[in-house]
């Protein structure tokens, strides 16, 4: 019988932005017994207002580490430079070099629309090689794909040229405890960094178990709005009853560039859906 698991491939600009788009799905992924890995293409050296540089880089690697054992998936950090990130004929050949050496399935990442340069050329990194993976003059040192994978996008709230529009919905509370577990792994981020650039660092409790809590009700705060947006799609996925109940969900878009996410492939691609 044919191996019937997949591969998931997630790009996040920076050590824990997949995480906090798609944690709560590879943790459905690996349950179902499928390979889920995680990419920060930069190193996340300039997320923290006292600490910079190499230091940081090595802070932020070990809770991606920790993050992915948390998860049950490999977590690799590029060496890329965080706030430098450019769409350069080197990154784009190393992001080509990636995808052909792990051969996804489908491959989730940023919108090419937001707010900061690194998702923004993420993004473009990730499309740009879409069609060139199956072409085999470029990076010749590691074998062209015959087949492109399927491309979608991690959910985002700009508007402009047009807001993010999802086919997939992902009800992830079940996994809700093991995405903040994960989450949790990300301490310069989620108790240091992060609330001092929202300017909250004084709600940050000093106990790790109330921290944590802390933790969860932030991130439920942040993503139930996702839920309320697309309730339609919610219920047309999971059925009237269910789909008014749920609360917390990941979303995914598809991309134009690499094979469709259509109606038909997204049951195999997204097997734990109804």
């Amino acid at each position: 019988m044919a191996d019937q698991s997949l591969r998931i491939l997630v790009f996040g600009a920076h050590p824990d932005d997949c995480d906090i788009k798609a944690g709560g799905t590879a943790s459905l992924y690996q349950q179902a017994g499928h390979t889920v890995k995680f990419v920060s293409v930069t190193n996340g050296e300039s997320g923290h207002q006292r600490l910079s540089g190499t230091e940081l880089a090595e802070i932020r690697r070990a809770e991606a580490t920790a993050a992915g054992q948390a998860l049950g998936l490999e977590y690799q950090v590029l060496g890329n430079r965080d706030g430098y990130l450019q769409p350069t004929i080197e990154a784009r050949f190393e992001i080509i070099r990636l995808i052909r050496q792990f051969d996804p399935d489908l491959i989730l990442t940023h919108r090419p629309n937001d707010y900061h340069p690194d998702h923004r050329y993420t993004s473009q990194l990730v499309c740009d090689a879409a069609y060139m993976v199956t072409v085999p003059p470029i990076v010749p040192d590691v074998p062209a794909l015959r087949k492109n994978p399927v491309i979608a996008y991690l959910s985002d709230h700009f508007t402009r040229p047009y807001p993010f529009t999802p086919t997939v919905v992902v009800d992830v509370e079940p996994v809700w405890d093991k995405l903040i577990d994960a989450l949790d792994c990300h301490r310069s981020q989620f108790y240091d960094w992060l609330p001092y650039n929202h300017f909250h660092e004084h709600e940050v409790p000093a106990d790790p178990s109330e921290r944590k809590a802390w933790l969860s009700g932030k991130i439920r705060e942040r993503i139930e709005p996702l839920a309320d947006q697309h309730r339609d799609l919610i219920i047309e996925t999971y059925g009237k009853k269910r789909g008014q109940e749920i609360q917390l969900i990941e979303a995914f878009e598809p991309c134009e560039y690499g094979s469709p996410l259509t109606q038909k492939n997204v049951k195999t691609l997204f097997p734990f859906l109804p």
